[in-house]
């Protein structure tokens, strides 16, 4: 070899393309083509049309640029939607996994756990259209249909019962007050009176059954006596005077008061109206009818009117999502080692230590995974809203779902704030997709 002579290198060889790659890859996107097409059709499609339609008019002919997005925070009905998902959001998540997790670690204790987790998660088995229309059912206000005021009105009824009476009147100027403060005898009485307590503007359906015809008692020594009775005689009578045909009013409290108005004794009219008060001192007295007589039975509470009615459908909420929080997170808390769990009881922790410094702390992936799941529903929430409350006060219970379905498809037909409605939606949906990705991204 000369010295002239150069040394050319070879130039690096490229690898030979791979047999078939381009097959490998038309397979690929041939399995991937209809999954595509149908998300492009169903998905993004209609997402950019939602955005556009949503600058445009009711009929979608004139560009009005933001005017539907302002109507949301201007229209009243719209503005009550806002502001119901705002409490749904700041409500439900945190009372839905709250609740989930105290279930979870309480059933872990019991010996009937699976029976308490069937019972729990077994709303989750239904609609939530059906299940409001349960809970519909539930808050009835009417008593007699309700279940809840029933059980409502039978508490109540030991605790506070109702009166003999639901409303009275004076027959007489003899008495003064009202029924809600109690009536009493306008001049004071001495033993050895007798008492007359005439009432009127009382229905026949109002006397009790038991109630047999009124009579005068007779003056007792010592004692006051009187008489209670509808002064209503067929074809006429004399106010303030007991006649034959007029019923005595049986259960009436009738109280006796010093003359400061403190009530020193009670009795109890019997079925002919009368009553008497034995072994008085020789002094003033007053004779009243206790307000309890006129006591109102309890005629229920309106959990569906205009102030209970988004409380109302949060709790059926809560109750169908509940176990879907417990099963999830008990899974969770089954997965955590015993051993860290015990070595902190060793330590000396309290179940209570144990239970918020390390329990949670090592829950805190599946509580997170709980409470994003139901800030997405209830953001979305419609169905059991819909359900739930009636049409009279279905304004003040809408959420953003509704409010967009109402505008959109229900008679209104305005696709334009409908629109921009879903989109708003979409925009809140967002931040926490993206915060949803973060922590798969995190975990992986």
């Amino acid at each position: 070899m000369g010295s002239g002579a150069s040394i050319t290198g070879e130039p690096p060889r490229q690898p030979a393309p791979e047999a078939g790659a381009w097959r490998k890859h038309a397979l690929a996107a041939g399995f991937l083509a209809p999954a595509a097409v149908f998300l492009a059709i169903w998905i993004v499609y209609p997402t950019i049309r939602t955005i556009v339609r949503s600058f445009f008019d009711r009929d979608g002919d004139e560009f009005v640029w933001f005017d539907n997005y302002q109507r949301l925070f201007t229209d009243d009905v719209l503005l009550t939607a806002v502001k119901n998902n705002a409490i749904w959001v700041a409500v439900v998540p945190a009372m839905v996994t709250a609740i989930g997790l105290v279930f979870a670690v309480l059933t872990e204790r019991v010996g009937w756990a699976v029976a308490f987790k069937t019972a729990v998660f077994m709303p989750m088995a239904i609609s939530a259209f059906a299940a409001g229309i349960t809970w519909r059912i539930v808050y009835i206000q009417e008593p007699e249909r309700g279940a809840l005021n029933a059980a409502i009105r039978s508490v109540k009824g030991v605790v506070s019962p109702a009166g003999v009476l639901s409303d009275a009147a004076p027959s007489t100027d003899a008495l003064e007050g009202t029924p809600r403060g109690g009536l009493r005898l306008a001049e004071p009485v001495r033993p050895g009176d007798v008492a007359l307590l005439g009432l009127t503007r009382i229905p026949q359906g109002e006397v009790p059954g038991d109630a047999e015809e009124a009579r005068r008692p007779e003056a007792a020594s010592g004692g006051i006596t009187g008489v209670v009775w509808r002064d209503f005689r067929p074809g006429g009578g004399t106010p303030g005077e007991v006649e034959s045909q007029e019923l005595g009013l049986p259960g009436v409290t009738v109280e006796l008061r010093d003359p400061g108005g403190s009530t020193i004794a009670t009795a109890q009219t019997e079925a002919d109206g009368t009553f008497v008060f034995e072994e008085l001192d020789d002094a003033t007295y007053n004779v009243a009818i206790g307000a309890e007589t006129f006591a109102q039975p309890f005629n229920g509470v309106a959990w569906l009117g205009q102030k209970l009615v988004t409380p109302a459908i949060i709790a059926a909420y809560i109750w169908i999502w509940a176990g879907f929080s417990m099963v999830v997170i008990g899974a969770g808390l089954s997965a955590i080692p015993r051993d860290v769990l015990e070595a902190a009881r060793t330590d000396g922790g309290t179940e209570w230590q144990v239970f918020r410094r390390v329990t949670v702390p090592l829950l805190a992936p599946v509580l997170t995974v709980v409470f994003i799941t139901m800030l997405i529903n209830v953001l979305k929430v419609f169905d059991i809203v819909l359900a739930i409350a009636p049409g009279s006060v279905q304004a003040d219970a809408s959420v953003l779902a509704l409010a967009m379905w109402r505008s959109a498809f229900s008679g209104v037909n305005d696709f334009g704030v409908g629109s921009a409605i879903a989109v708003f939606i979409f925009v809140l949906v967002i931040p926490i997709l993206l915060l949803n990705i973060r922590r798969f991204r995190r975990e992986a």
